[in-house]
């Protein structure tokens, strides 16, 4: 909303008045849950209180005495508590952000925060060596959901997919369906240890023996490799699909290889100063860089002399930056919590001028799934977990979608099938769908569209509703809760968002009449508007937004 930018630079020029620099984007403006506190307030004047060496009440009373705001904007400010400001706004000013989202539409929460910069979105990356299991799917959402609040704020994303095609885990696939293939041979199966045991082995074994005649024993254990991995490969581009996820680059780590791209970096780093030999192992002083530990690099010979799993994803990140991301977010599993430190060491040890921080990450906990009180394990296809294909055929996308982005990616999921599948208010994303079918049926009982409403034919201020005032404030509230969901990576803020907007809106649709009232016109629109925001939310997350349920 308009007035809330107004508002922001007004204090950020205030502030430079009492000789600090601040930018308009460094103001932090939330609406306060009292109404009776105000339609904007700020903390500001906590902020700068230390360096101003003054109390926090005084730096507000000096803020609000050099505040420079346009006349008919607000219709009173107030100093309370510690310091808090609160600002209240003038009726038409609240009012006119009917006009601001029916006049934005599909782009209304749009902003150009990141003026086209590109930024790298990597998530998921599993290995080629099952179908995607539900903590997957939740890093699928996730990594998704934060692309798409990049993109709504005007960064240019590249959705990414990293895979192992290779090492040990992938030799071990190799393995395991060339067992499988020489048990339908009628030769016992002899798996390795750590080997795979689902339905779907005995499924690529199948249809490895049908598309290589000339190899009905498997023993090309190569060729069966390369047709496991391509294989699961599709697999799990299917279980993608189904939960509506697409990538624009896939990145295969032997590509690394290929082109020399972790001898390089090896090269590099033992240029820069920060390599040593030790036991026949070629080790990184990371404790250099205030690690605990050195890292190893290159096994000894006795151990194979490979490489650690350290090493490419060092260059796979010298690749990304290379490819001009100067700003990369990773996510992945709270198992990974290790890699951060380790990888960003070895960046900065290259001395290439990458900055500290690089890459992002952004780490989930893991999701337990129950159903009738009991949790689900086991799989059909997998054998020991559920995949993220079964959960969506078991409740739909867009549940799956919701429930895993229903919270603090940093914090366990515990996913209630039997609640999933509700159709009651106590199911978040029914709860919110069902919202948006409120506003749009209200439409369909007066014969008319959302689109056919004119913000700037009616009276808004007519709207004094408590309900009313409440859903006009979370409308003007959308645009810098999308900006603050993107820059803080936390798309559970917008399911909160629409859980809230969503309650008042049932609220209303229950307490008032809005056909055949005086206020029929304004309340349509007011109602266009709701189910506008409604929809961008959902959609934003990757959800439909149903207009009848």
């Amino acid at each position: 909303m308009k007035a809330h930018e107004v508002i922001r630079a007004a204090l950020a020029d205030a502030a430079t008045r009492l000789e600090v620099s601040l930018s308009p984007s460094a103001v932090e403006l939330e609406r306060p849950r009292d109404p009776a506190h105000g339609d904007v307030a700020t903390n500001l004047a906590l902020t700068l209180a230390k360096s101003l060496k003054q109390k926090p009440r005084a730096v507000a009373e000096r803020l609000v005495a050099t505040l420079q705001l346009p006349q008919g904007l607000v219709r009173e400010i107030e100093i309370a508590g510690p310091g808090f400001i609160n600002f209240f706004l003038a009726a038409s000013q609240l009012a006119g952000v009917l006009e601001a989202v029916l006049a934005a539409g599909e782009r209304y929460g749009r902003s150009d925060v990141g003026q086209g910069r590109p930024v790298n979105v990597e998530f998921v990356s599993a290995n080629p060596t099952g179908p995607l299991h539900v903590g997957h799917g939740r890093q699928a959402a996730l990594g998704d959901a934060i692309a798409s609040l990049l993109e709504w704020t005007g960064w240019r994303v590249t959705r990414e997919f990293y895979y192992n095609d290779g090492g040990g885990q992938i030799l071990s696939l190799a393995r395991s369906v060339q067992a499988r293939i020489q048990e339908r041979r009628g030769h016992p199966a002899v798996l390795p240890e750590g080997g795979y045991h689902g339905e779907y082995i005995r499924d690529i074994a199948e249809r490895y023996v049908a598309a290589h005649p000339n190899d009905p024993e498997g023993a090309d254990l190569d060729a069966v490799q390369r047709f496991a991995v391509q294989e699961l490969r599709k697999e799990q581009d299917a279980d993608l699909q189904a939960f509506g996820v697409t990538f624009d680059v896939y990145f295969l780590e032997s590509s690394l290889y290929t082109t020399s791209k972790v001898e390089e970096t090896m090269r590099r780093l033992a240029a820069a100063g920060h390599t040593y030999e030790k036991d026949g192992a070629l080790w990184l002083k990371t404790t250099d860089f205030g690690d605990d530990k050195d890292r190893v690099m290159r096994k000894r010979a006795e151990k194979g002399g490979e490489y650690t799993y350290f090493l490419p994803d060092v260059a796979y990140h010298i690749d990304k930056w290379e490819r001009g991301f100067t700003r990369a977010i990773n996510v992945q599993g709270a198992d990974h919590h290790s890699t951060v430190t380790r990888v960003r060491i070895g960046l900065q040890a290259l001395e290439m001028g990458i900055p500290p921080g690089y890459p992002e990450y952004v780490l989930h906990q893991m999701v337990t799934v129950m159903k009738g009180g009991a949790e689900m394990k086991i799989s059909k296809r997998a054998g020991s977990y559920m995949t993220v294909r079964e959960l969506v055929d078991e409740v739909g996308r867009d549940a799956v979608r919701y429930f895993f982005l229903m919270r603090r990616g940093d914090s366990h999921l515990v996913f209630d099938v039997d609640l999933a599948k509700s159709q009651k208010e106590e199911n978040p994303v029914y709860y919110v769908q069902m919202a948006h079918a409120r506003m749009s049926g209200i439409f369909k009982v007066a014969a008319r569209i959302p689109s056919s409403v004119d913000p700037t034919r009616v009276d808004p201020t007519v709207l004094v509703q408590p309900e009313e005032i409440d859903m006009l404030n979370e409308l003007a509230d959308f645009p810098t809760l999308v900006a603050g969901a993107a820059a803080a990576l936390e798309p559970h803020r917008v399911t909160g968002y629409l859980e809230g907007l969503a309650r008042l809106a049932h609220a209303w649709y229950h307490k008032y009449r809005v056909l055949g009232e005086p206020q029929e016109a304004a309340r349509l629109v007011l109602a266009a508007a709701v189910r506008q925001v409604l929809g961008n939310g959902l959609h934003l997350l990757g959800i439909s937004a149903p207009d009848r349920m």
